[in-house]
């Protein structure tokens, strides 16, 4: 079992960043590929980023590219989105989660409860 607790959101403006943590807890954090995920309001929850166990080559969806980056410490069992040039379309709750094994599959095993990102115009 892997207990995830994303921490970091909030209200900020439209063009503002902010960065979003998730502490993991339970297994060993760096045999997993770790993914954030999130869900708008009205709207079903879609992949953002993932990374892989090893901190590698990493992966986002076309509409994140090049604004967001996912990163990891292993050290510190912890994954991190840092958001920049955030849209109003970005407002969603966002979730860390963890999948079954060291490679990307976009597929989560694990999930934590979740951090409210709003972003007002």
């Amino acid at each position: 079992q892997v207990q995830l607790v994303e921490s970091g959101g909030g209200l900020v403006q439209a063009g503002g960043s902010l960065r979003l943590s998730c502490a993991a807890s339970g297994r060993t954090f760096s045999n997993y590929a770790m993914d954030w995920f999130r869900q708008a309001p009205g709207k079903e929850r879609e992949f953002v980023a993932a990374i892989p166990r090893s901190g590698g080559s990493t992966l986002y969806a076309d509409s994140v590219k090049g604004r967001f980056t996912i990163s990891r410490d292993n050290a510190k069992n912890t994954v991190y989105l840092q958001m920049n040039s955030l849209k109003p379309e970005d407002t969603a709750v966002y979730y860390c989660a963890a999948e079954n094994g060291g490679w990307i599959t976009k597929v989560a095993r694990y999930w934590g409860q979740g951090t409210q990102v709003t972003v007002s115009s």
